[in-house]
């Protein structure tokens, strides 16, 4: 059996999926926000609990999702929003800790990884996987594993700059909002879901959350309506640049902001006029499995075809 963790800032959840990817158990608790030994036990006994609970003893494999990643030179965690992990050797102590092979990956690389395996990207070689919420992610699966480069930063869409800034609806992009890594203008200034409360609020509108600007737009508010004609042009933008640089075969959505109905109605049409191509033919679809994706694919850094003594 494959145990999924997935370590959010606020919950953590796991999940147990037997040899069909069917959910045998399924547990969140509270994350232990700013103690990192306290994350580790937490982490191990979650594992020992769904573990037994669904009768698998010791003999399965454990992937866990991270709001970072592993670098690559040091084997530390880096670039994590839960900064009590920045600089630990998560990887080693979770695997000393829990006595099973361990993989731990980014979480937006699970989602992907997901989402190809047995979601709305199944059947797709490459998998590029768009976390659209209170930040901007991306991961890359490729036939179902995850692809994190030789930095282990691939799919880290958001933060480049947006492309082709201009003046839309009186606002300037250029030089754009200061993202939290200190560069201007980065990709999750304008399309995260603060991004697009601040740009319906910089429009002359009250700072309200993308679900009520959304609501606002379907009842035909103007400025409602000028906004997410603003964000879905950036994020089209936005994708081209990954189409046009990793052609991945579908972009799979996920996050609070893909439950955008114009997302899919606009995005595929708009894309055609920034892609360097004639033809732009990249299905962009919503994801399968929800809130579940991100466990589900940290289970499924274990894929059916890998051995479990075949330890990352």
């Amino acid at each position: 059996m494959r145990i999924g963790i997935d370590l959010g800032g606020t919950k953590t959840e796991a999940i147990v999926l037997d040899e069909d990817g069917e959910t045998r158990v399924r547990r969140r608790i509270d994350s232990p926000r700013g103690e990192y030994d306290a994350t580790v036990r937490a982490i191990k006994e979650l594992v020992e609990s769904v573990a037994a609970e669904a009768g698998c003893g010791m003999d399965a494999t454990v992937g866990v999702g991270i709001p970072g990643a592993i670098s690559p030179e040091t084997g530390l965690v880096k670039n994590a929003n839960s900064t009590w992990l920045i600089g630990k050797p998560l990887d080693d102590d979770l695997r000393n800790a829990v006595k099973l092979p361990v993989r731990l990956a980014n979480d937006a690389n699970c989602f992907a990884v997901s989402e190809g395996t047995d979601g709305a990207g199944q059947g797709y070689q490459m998998v590029f996987g768009v976390i659209l919420g209170t930040g901007v992610g991306g991961g890359i699966a490729i036939d179902g594993r995850t692809h994190s480069g030789v930095n282990a930063i691939a799919g880290e869409w958001g933060h480049n700059p947006l492309p082709w800034p201009q003046a839309i609806g009186g606002l300037e992009e250029h030089p754009g909002p200061t993202c939290y890594c200190g560069k201007p203008g980065c990709i999750e200034t304008f399309l995260s879901g603060p991004g697009l409360a601040n740009d319906f609020a910089a429009g002359g509108g009250p700072e309200l959350a993308a679900t009520e600007i959304a609501r606002l737009a379907n009842e035909g508010n103007e400025r409602a309506v000028a906004a997410l004609s603003r964000y879905t042009d950036r994020l089209a933008r936005a994708i081209s640049g990954v189409v046009n640089i990793l052609d991945p075969d579908v972009v799979v959505f996920g996050g609070g902001l893909s439950h955008l109905d114009i997302i899919y109605d606009v995005l595929p049409k708009a894309l055609g006029q920034y892609v360097f191509s004639d033809v732009c033919n990249t299905p962009c679809v919503k994801n399968k499995h929800g809130d579940s994706s991100g466990v589900r694919g940290a289970a499924w850094l274990w894929p059916k075809n890998v051995g479990r003594e075949k330890s990352a």
